[in-house]
This record gives C-alpha cells, structure tokens and sequence, in this order.
C-alpha cells in the first residue's frame, strides 16, 4: 500500500495515546482534565497536528496510567523495522574555505 503522504513521529505518537485513551475507555475530557491540558489541544495531539513537550507528554501518560517510557516503546514498535516515518530534511553544511 502506497500512502498518499509521509508519516510524521507525531502521528505515530498521538494514534499511540489515543490507542491507550480509548482501551482505557477514557473520554478525551477525563484525560485533559486529569492532565491538565485543554480538551481541544490533547485532540490535535491524538490527532498528529500538535507536537507535545516532553512534560506534557509525560503528564499525558500519567492520566492514562501508563509510564511515557511504555508508550514511546510503543511507538518504536510500530515503526520498529520499517522505513515509515518521514525524516526532516537535514540542513547543508557549509565547506569551511
């Protein structure tokens, strides 16, 4: 299957929290609040159109109840062996004359 456009880590990651958020049956009100983060902003985390802070990653994982090093491994797994997630492209480096 040929996707339509790349994969992002943040996309990965946030179809991770969500996974976890509704195994839990957790409402995204129940997480936001136990975390402290606005419904609308956790959202567009789940949904790969916010990049989270570390610490906000972490205050994630504990209103889920999982440890963040649980869920980065499972995000690893999900990539883990496969070229799937986009790299960004890394800037030139200057020949010193």
């Amino acid at each position: 299957m040929v996707q339509d456009k790349p994969l992002l880590m943040r996309e990965v990651l946030g179809e991770s929290l969500r996974e976890l958020r509704t195994s839990e049956s957790l409402t995204l009100r129940e997480v936001s609040s136990s975390a402290r983060v606005s419904l609308g902003y956790l959202s567009e985390i789940e949904r790969g159109q916010k990049e989270a802070s570390s610490e906000l990653l972490n205050a994630i994982c504990g209103a889920l109840g999982v440890p963040l090093s649980s869920v980065l491994r499972k995000v690893s797994d999900k990539i883990d062996g496969q070229d799937v997630v986009t790299q960004l492209p890394r800037p030139r480096q200057s020949v010193a004359a």
